[in-house]
């Protein structure tokens, strides 16, 4: 079996493929902050043996930055999907408040709300490709 961070990255990357070739410029730049967000990641987090035992303030701030753009692309965008992301980032976001607020929260709960999410805002980010290239396959048929 293979094991999650594995899978992760190999749907990561095939989504942020897919979103590539496939997707307009939104699909484009929420796979890209997705990656991105993923790398920055290895670089904050704490030890794995601390990791989740307080309030990650680095994990927090890329967190907030991902809802930033989420919130941006949304702003920006004519279509549904980027609400979806963004609402999805901010359940993320509220993960680290929670901790904040509840120090007693254990470290396994507070991990699986905060990582939990990115698996349903990579689905939603390939809906919204295969949306916008059906889209576009409509309003402009080829030849």
């Amino acid at each position: 079996m293979i094991p999650h961070y594995i899978f992760f990255w190999i749907l990561l990357f095939s989504i942020f493929a897919f979103a590539w070739w496939r997707g307009g410029t939104e699909e484009k730049i929420a796979a890209s902050v997705c990656v991105l967000a993923t790398i920055v990641t290895h670089f904050v987090a704490s030890p794995l043996a601390q990791r989740y035992s307080t309030v990650e303030t680095g994990l927090l701030g890329i967190d907030l930055a991902v809802l930033l753009a989420f919130v941006a692309i949304a702003l920006y965008s004519t279509r549904f999907w980027p609400l979806w992301t963004a609402g999805f980032q901010l359940t993320v976001t509220m993960s680290h408040m929670l901790k904040g607020v509840d120090l007693d929260l254990l470290p396994r709960a507070y991990a699986a709300a905060a990582v939990f999410w990115s698996y349903p805002i990579l689905f939603v980010i390939v809906v919204g490709t295969w949306r916008a290239r059906k889209v576009r396959l409509i309003r402009f048929p080829a030849g």
